[in-house]
């Protein structure tokens, strides 16, 4: 008993008196700060972090051929080294500072290598430093979804100088029109985490730049399955974790906003892997596991724009929804364009974020669970505004795309030979082999 009071003693001592000892101290001390919502993000950026490694890479790596998976993970790795990099110098501020001359359009360069920001620096009521990385984390994962239409046949020098100029020219732009302030924001843009930041932005650029860069040898008859679906499945899972820091983790704050989008995004998610696994199996008698898994993808990428506005029944019509327009637009892509998305970013990317900014000026409703829309917004108007964001995101990605593929084309090129595409990106352009 002795030694319980003493200790409870020595712990009131330290809490009141001698708050240098303790880490964080000073940011409890501040009011403006809450500790609970601060945590809460801080745990979401590494659940967004985990979407990209190892889930995105294990998914992406999964569905190619087997010479092929090391240069996937290599892709998606130093993508999120080169975005993280990015987001120091220049990105974050472009994207979230409003002291440029064209804030309307394009933040500034104040916040450049995160100037004036610092260990006690408050974003709302988290320190910014935790809002830097959460946001940092939405910047990796966006170019990292753009691999899966350029698998298996492009040059890895490509490949960083596309994503370093791409995130630029495409991403910080658009991020800042929706969530930094910009002119989409002033016309009340719903866009709850990304459906036209991440989804919209990168689904089109991908359809573009596969559709410049040409389609894989063989292309559609001769290609080879993919190599390792479990692996894919295991990827798949770590996605649909890691999304709910993705969408919960968009509130900000640990609060009945962050549990009704974790809510939806699972109720999405599951309604869609139902919807896509039934369609195959009634079109081939045989349902897949890279079939369930691929809706469950379009599921979370098309509630990810809703998730905090929209509740239980908008989620499940958005799950089936995404289901069955993700899957023709699979078919879309392939047979009437022929355009060799390899791995479907731009119909389960592209197409689910644009439905899921468009449903939620319906869903939204609070007739229907919705949680409302902003003053003087109405059905209407919200889908004007939800219709405006998108073409202009969607006509910035195409425009952007264009322009850069062109300018690394002409610096380094961007198809590999066909020897080196026969035998495999691993070994003609890292040195490596996946197995042995």
């Amino acid at each position: 008993m002795f030694f319980y009071s003493l200790g409870r003693c020595i712990a009131g001592i330290l809490t009141v008196g001698a708050g240098a000892l303790l880490p964080g101290a000073a940011f409890a001390a501040d009011p403006q700060l809450s500790g609970a919502n601060t945590a809460w993000v801080l745990t979401s950026t590494a659940l967004v972090l985990f979407m990209t490694l190892p889930g995105l890479a294990l998914f992406y790596g999964g569905l190619v051929r087997s010479n092929n998976v090391l240069s996937v993970l290599m892709h998606c790795f130093t993508i999120a080294c080169l975005m993280s990099v990015m987001w120091l110098v220049c990105v974050y501020s472009l994207a979230f500072d409003n002291g440029g001359n064209l804030n309307a359009y394009m933040g500034g360069l104040g916040k450049a290598f995160l100037s004036g920001v610092g260990a006690s620096t408050i974003s709302g009521d988290i320190p910014e430093t935790v809002f830097f990385m959460f946001q940092m984390t939405f910047a990796i994962i966006t170019p990292a979804l753009i691999v899966g239409a350029f698998v298996e046949r492009i040059k890895f020098s490509a490949v960083i100088l596309f994503c370093v100029i791409w995130i630029v020219v495409v991403y910080a732009p658009v991020c800042h029109w929706v969530w930094g302030g910009g002119w989409l924001a002033d016309k009340n843009v719903m866009d709850f985490a990304g459906g036209l930041v991440v989804h919209a932005t990168a689904g089109v650029s991908a359809l573009v730049l596969a559709a410049m860069l040409g389609a894989r040898k063989g292309y559609p008859d001769e290609l080879s399955p993919p190599h390792r679906p479990a692996m894919t499945m295991m990827g798949a899972c770590m996605l649909w974790v890691g999304w709910f820091g993705f969408n919960a983790g968009s509130a900000l704050a640990a609060n009945e906003g962050a549990g009704m989008a974790m809510l939806v995004t699972h109720v999405s998610a599951a309604a869609a892997s139902l919807t896509w696994m039934t369609i195959e199996w009634i079109k081939f008698g045989k349902p897949s596991l890279v079939g369930i898994v691929t809706g469950m993808v379009a599921g979370l990428a098309t509630i990810t724009p809703a998730s905090g506005f929209v509740g239980p029944l908008g989620a499940l019509v958005y799950g089936i929804s995404a289901g069955i327009v993700c899957y023709y637009g699979v078919t879309l892509v392939k047979r009437s364009l022929k355009i060799d998305d390899s791995l479907d970013v731009f119909a389960v990317h592209g197409v689910g974020g644009i439905l899921g900014i468009l449903l939620v000026a319906v869903f939204a409703s609070p007739d229907l669970g919705g949680m409302g829309y902003a003053k003087g917004m109405t059905m209407g108007t919200q889908f004007v505004v939800q219709m405006t964001g998108t073409a202009a995101t969607v006509i910035w990605s195409i425009i952007g795309t264009i322009v850069i593929i062109k300018i690394v084309s002409a610096l380094v090129g961007l198809r590999v030979d066909d020897e080196a595409e026969t035998d495999g990106l691993d070994l003609s352009e890292h040195g490596e082999r996946g197995y042995n």
